[in-house]
């Protein structure tokens, strides 16, 4: 896939988000990903791509961004969920961020319409700090939505995005286990079957629970946190708390008040 038409992919997925199809994706990925962010502490945390899904919003760090294409148009900056402006406009394969500078990153539907999504996880590690942490989501060819559209393929009627190349959930944390990007948790969901209108989707919404419980591995929709792990690197305690040991094994007896006679 060349760079035009990872554009046009990324377009066509901005569509597709707009179908009741896409409302149910986005309503699932949003309240996993308020839960995942919630308890990610740091100064600054990226979203890249998807302006419809605010992925920060639960977090609190002080800087966040979300970030686009630089051939994003208008109307798509526009409709960025959390009602912000498009902070950044960059190519997703040479990000604007200095190495080591970022404590988060999300990346909501990237890699899989992108160009050279290898790369675009390199520059992910080199701007995450060591123990900064990475969220994927992804749509999971291992499903019956991704069996619905390589039965689309052939018929010439897919039910997602045609030139999405989908990474099922193993091949993405080899991918990550290279780069020292080490799985913390993994989530899948969306188990309704591939409808297109709002009526058979809430028809279908008892096989969330059924879904979690009998065949977990077969949502639509899956997401990944990572955390980048430095070989060598060892976490220490505070240091308040060894300065205090230290001067409590120091305090010589002649400081000790003894009591008077």
């Amino acid at each position: 896939m060349d760079s035009a038409a990872s554009q046009q992919s990324i377009i066509a997925l901005d569509g597709w988000l707009r179908t009741p199809a896409g409302a149910y994706v986005r309503e699932w990925e949003q309240a996993c990903l308020n839960e995942l962010t919630a308890d990610i502490f740091g100064f600054n945390a990226v979203q890249i791509g998807v302006p419809q899904i605010d992925a920060l919003a639960a977090n609190r760090m002080p800087n966040k961004w979300q970030a686009a294409t630089r051939t994003s148009t208008a109307d798509q900056l526009a409709i960025a969920a959390s009602g912000r402006q498009i902070a950044v406009a960059l190519d997703f394969t040479d990000l604007p961020f200095a190495s080591q500078s970022l404590d988060l990153v999300v990346l909501p539907h990237v890699l899989e319409f992108a160009a050279e999504p290898h790369q675009v996880l390199r520059e992910v590690e080199r701007v995450l700090i060591p123990e900064g942490q990475v969220i994927i989501c992804g749509f999971n060819p291992a499903s019956l939505w991704g069996l619905r559209q390589g039965m689309g393929r052939i018929a010439r009627n897919p039910y997602l995005p045609v030139a999405g190349e989908f990474i099922s959930m193993p091949r993405m944390k080899d991918w990550l286990k290279l780069l020292n990007l080490a799985v913390s948790r993994s989530h899948f969901g969306c188990y309704a079957p591939p409808c297109r209108t709002d009526k058979w989707l809430q028809r279908f919404a008892f096989m969330e629970r059924s879904g979690q419980r009998w065949w977990p591995y077969v949502g639509a929709v899956y997401m990944v946190h990572a955390i980048k792990r430095v070989k060598g690197m060892t976490i220490i305690g505070p240091a308040w708390n060894k300065k205090s040991a230290a001067s409590q094994q120091a305090v010589p007896a002649t400081n000790r008040i003894e009591p008077r006679k």
